[in-house]
């Protein structure tokens, strides 16, 4: 394996682990501050250093007057919507589910590339679908296929995952025409003033009369450093070495990183029929992914996802 390839790979690994480690450090902010001011203060300190570092680069882009609007639905779909499913959703739901049911992301997407650009669906597509529908319903449901996690939790965290796929179709309208850097910069920029009078209206108050949490803005500042800020420099750089397709898979070990970190640092519990959901929706990602397919920019575009 050449050095250059190697460094790909073990950048696509960190980006998923540190994407991995987003999951259980939401629980840890929560011990001391409301999802949207998570969400807020996370968003706040990524902008500051993905500008930053754009900035150093000279890689900074300024959107152009036509792409505004495009910007903004985009950045509606996510962070706003995305984050408001995935943060509220963890507090009804193990990090566990909810990494299962946002690691379906990667399956829905030729379904709405189907039905929005006409794109061929592949037959692995809709077996790795079906295989992944049954994983996520093993971790979902006990043995007597009751809801073993909350309906309400579940029900989120596939908003956010709806959420993730729409931003998918706008992303691909401006990937080429900005880099990643950029992209994110600006959609979290964007993102702030949207969260900015939710904040205001339901959290600000708490927020103020609530004595500083030193672990849990600790966690705040993780989520912002890492998984909103070096796990896309890191997959950017593998991207760029390797391609999307490939990048993509090492997304796919993100459920099972948050089971094995959610066990020793959240003690949330895992047995055997969570064990075997995780598999199974991993067994399904990858087979998505068996072929590669020949595919031209635009549809590249369209798997490029803010985690």
């Amino acid at each position: 394996m050449k050095n250059k390839e190697f460094i790909a790979f073990a950048s696509a690994l960190g980006a998923a682990f540190f994407w991995s480690f987003s999951f259980i450090w939401f629980k840890i902010a929560y011990l001391g501050y409301n999802p949207v001011t998570v969400v807020i203060f996370r968003l706040v300190i990524s902008v500051v250093l993905i500008m930053l570092i754009a900035s150093l680069l000279k890689r900074l882009q300024r959107p152009s007057k036509k792409d505004l609007g495009l910007f903004a639905l985009m950045a509606f779909f996510e962070p706003f919507i995305y984050f408001l499913g995935e943060s509220y959703g963890l507090k009804y739901v193990s990090s566990t589910v909810a990494a299962v049911i946002v690691a379906t992301i990667p399956l829905f997407s030729p379904i709405f590339a189907w039905y929005f650009f006409k794109e061929k669906v592949k037959t692995m597509n809709v077996v790795g679908l079906v295989f992944s529908f049954i994983g996520v319903g093993l971790v979902v449901l006990n043995g007597s296929l009751r809801f073993d996690a909350s309906p309400l939790g579940v029900g989120l965290e596939f908003i956010a995952v709806l959420a993730a796929i729409s931003y998918s179709v706008i992303l691909r309208k401006l990937v080429f025409k900005y880099n990643t850097m950029s992209i994110i910069a600006w959609q979290n920029l964007i993102g702030i003033i949207y969260f900015l009078p939710v904040w205001l209206i339901l959290d600000f108050k708490d927020f103020v009369n609530r004595p500083f949490h030193p672990e849990a803005f600790r966690a705040i500042v993780l989520l912002a450093i890492f998984s909103s800020t070096l796990a896309f420099v890191f997959f950017t750089q593998s991207i760029r070495k390797i391609g999307i397709t490939r990048s993509n898979s090492f997304i796919n070990l993100i459920p099972v990183f948050v089971a094995v970190l959610s066990f020793f640092i959240l003690n949330e519990e895992i047995n055997a029929q969570k064990i075997s959901g995780i598999l199974v929706v991993v067994l399904g990602l990858f087979m998505a992914q068996i072929k590669p397919r020949k595919r031209s920019k635009k549809q590249k575009g369209f798997e490029v996802h803010n985690a």
